[in-house]
Formats: structure tokens, sequence, C-alpha cells
């Protein structure tokens, strides 16, 4: 019996996600979670044979839970989204993420990888991993993405320099040449650009 926690902030979502896997004779839903600090609490409490978790769930995100889990437990972790940005497959993968899948999986399909991921063995989308070779490299700097990402969440320019250690009018220049790079009008246009492209 593989045991599984499921993680999506989306109830509905979650809730038939569990229903279906749950009819399945060789899997057993032990936990849930709404968001990934409860998922990273919630692997610890229950000890789950393999994690399944949301991508984009507050606060942070799918791929942040995921190391935490990876650390704590070193249990397997299957990634599902709404967006496959192809950048972030490849922080997932180096994060040694197991398993990679759209939302629009069938549960019989996820049922499927869900074996093969416990088995040892990795699972990418097809499309997805085609995306990933085609995609271009990032234009920016690890300490733009580490700026960009502060700013995405909407915090002004003196909570973002005390955050990454900077002063404010070094956080503008960064700001200002990722802006440059992106072809981006305002700091959180090229935040969001950032994020779509899956870069932070």
């Amino acid at each position: 019996m593989i045991r599984l926690l499921l993680a999506d902030d989306e109830d509905l979502i979650r809730g038939a996600l569990a229903a279906l896997l749950g009819l399945e004779t060789d899997l057993t839903v032990v936990g849930e979670a709404a968001d990934s600090a409860a998922a990273v609490q919630t692997a610890v409490h229950t000890r789950p044979d393999l994690a399944v978790l949301d991508l984009e769930m507050p606060p942070g995100d799918g791929l942040q839970a995921a190391a935490e889990i990876r650390v704590r437990l070193g249990i397997p972790i299957i990634l599902v989204t709404r967006h496959a940005r192809p950048a972030v497959l490849r922080r997932a993968l180096a994060a040694g993420v197991g398993g990679f899948v759209p939302k629009t999986t069938p549960a019989t399909r996820l049922a499927a990888i869900i074996r093969s991921v416990h088995a040892g063995r990795r699972y990418v989308d097809p499309e997805i991993a085609a995306s990933a070779l085609s995609e271009d490299d990032c234009p920016l700097t690890a300490r733009e993405l580490e700026i960009l990402a502060a700013v995405r969440g909407g915090a002004p320019i003196n909570e973002v320099a005390a955050a990454v250690h900077l002063a404010p009018g070094t956080v503008r220049n960064y700001l200002s040449a990722a802006m440059t790079k992106l072809g981006a009008d305002t700091r959180h246009a090229a935040a969001h650009h950032a994020w779509q492209q899956g870069w932070i």
C-alpha cells in the first residue's frame, strides 16, 4: 500500500483527487493540506510514502514545500500544475522532484505515475519536457532574480532592501537592470514576467 499526502489549495480539486485515488486498491491518502506550510507539517505528522503537491500553493509554493519535505523525510514528490513553465521543471528536477505533471492528467494516469515514481523512476510530462528543451536561458543574474522574487510579493523598496541586505539605491539599480533586460516598463511587470517564465 502506498501512503499518500495530497496538497492543493483548491478544496474541490483536492477532494476529488483524494476520492479518485482512493478507488485504487494499492493507494491510500493519509493526509491532506490546503497550503504549502500545512503540507510540510502534515507530511512530518503522517509520514507518507509519497507526496503529490500543487505547484501554485501559497504561502511560497509547492516547490518550496517539496524541497523541505525532501530534506526532512526523503520521500518522492510529484508536482502537479496548471501552468507548466519549463524553467520551473528545471528547478524541480534540480530539487529532486520525482514527477512533474499537468493538472489535466487523468486520475488513472496519475495513479500509474505515482506507482512509477514510488518505485524510484522519474516522470516528466512529454510536452513540458519538449518545451524545456527549447526554452531560452534566463538573462537575469541570481541577485536580480532574488530581488524580483521579493518585489513580486508587493513589498516596497525599503523592505526588499532589508530582506536582501542591500541599500535601497542598489536594489533600484538591480531592478532597473532587470527591467531593461526583460523590456518591462515597471518592476512589477518584470517580476510577473520572471514568474511566468518560471525563473522565480
